[in-house]
């Protein structure tokens, strides 16, 4: 990226809870449907075949939405970044950044929480086990080191932390407190979620992103949700837990520690943010589900929209978002 060129979202895993694999069933019905559309046609090369599949097969047909659990790149023009979550998207990212760049590196990474599907791609990124690269890891769990240090430990792992070649260095921050990391401000933010979790807002360039993940927000706490909408103010992008519908989070999933896409579109909303990306993806849900979801709340933003519109998309394994 060039110097000026702001900075670069990229997502690696955006499911929430465990990695989803997708299944045969799955496959047959992307299949079934573009044979359906595509009845009748002809296509005399591979290019109006390529055409075909990116103009007019809709997204959940001809893509996906992924199945690795949390891991998000913020890359600034001069080459520094950071990483939020340690999820199973890890495993790829790592790949990615050794075969453009190698080693020696430095590697930044903000961790929203230790649940396992929040650390799980720690043991297969790469970098960690190389000589020469650093690795700094920052939160604001007093536990931080002992979550990834156990997930190494007999049985659940064959090699020991202490055998890893990087020199991994932890770092507990101050919860509300503004530090500077790699050229990057980053404010972190207390959330309502089992064992806690925080959110962090992210400032370089004039740009901001928020990135807030496993986070429970009821309707009924004004102060907290007015404290949530100044965390969020006029943020370029929100990276938002809609884990859930509206109707599970009143209901039978109340008080598990996730949020809704309504719920996103109403803080940002408040927050007067420019852009709302649903993140941390209800496992159970397919493509075709997650689609529909997207496609509902945009409708819902265009109706509850006040004097300021909101961007609205839904996350997937692999999407670049530039600010």
């Amino acid at each position: 990226m060039p110097a000026d060129a702001g900075l670069l979202v990229r997502f690696w895993g955006t499911r929430g809870s465990l990695p989803k694999a997708a299944d045969s069933a799955m496959l047959q019905d992307k299949l079934q449907a573009a044979l359906r559309q595509a009845a009748g046609r002809r296509f005399d090369d591979d290019d109006a075949i390529e055409r075909f599949i990116r103009d007019e097969l809709p997204f959940p047909v001809s893509h996906t939405f992924g199945g690795n659990s949390p891991c998000v790149q913020i890359a600034a023009g001069d080459d520094e970044e950071l990483i939020c979550d340690m999820g199973s998207g890890a495993r790829e990212l790592g790949n990615r950044i050794l075969a453009e760049r190698g080693s020696p590196r430095t590697y930044h990474i903000l961790m929203s929480h230790v649940h396992w599907d929040h650390i799980m791609g720690f043991p297969f990124f790469v970098p960690a086990f190389i000589p020469g690269n650093t690795i700094h890891i920052y939160g604001c769990h007093p536990g931080l080191e002992e979550a990834f240090r156990r997930q190494h430990g007999p049985p659940s792992f064959p090699v020991p932390f202490d055998a890893l070649g990087a020199d991994i260095r932890f770092h507990v921050m101050p919860a509300g407190e503004t530090l500077d990391i790699a050229g990057f401000r980053v404010r972190s933010h207390l959330q309502l979620h089992g064992g806690d979790s925080y959110g962090y807002r992210i400032e370089r360039g004039g740009k901001s992103v928020i990135y807030s993940t496993d986070s429970e927000h009821k309707h009924e706490d004004e102060a907290a949700l007015a404290d949530v909408a100044a965390f969020f103010r006029d943020a370029d992008l929100v990276i938002f837990d809609a884990m859930y519908s509206l109707a599970d989070t009143a209901s039978v999933k109340e008080d598990w520690g996730h949020s809704s896409n309504i719920m996103g579109v109403e803080l940002c909303h408040r927050a007067r943010a420019r852009h709302l990306c649903m993140f941390h993806h209800e496992p159970v849900n397919d493509d075709a589900t997650l689609y529909r979801l997207l496609q509902e709340t945009r409708r819902y933003e265009e109706i509850s929209r006040r004097d300021h519109p909101l961007h609205v998309t839904s996350a997937y394994d692999g999407l670049e978002i530039r600010l």
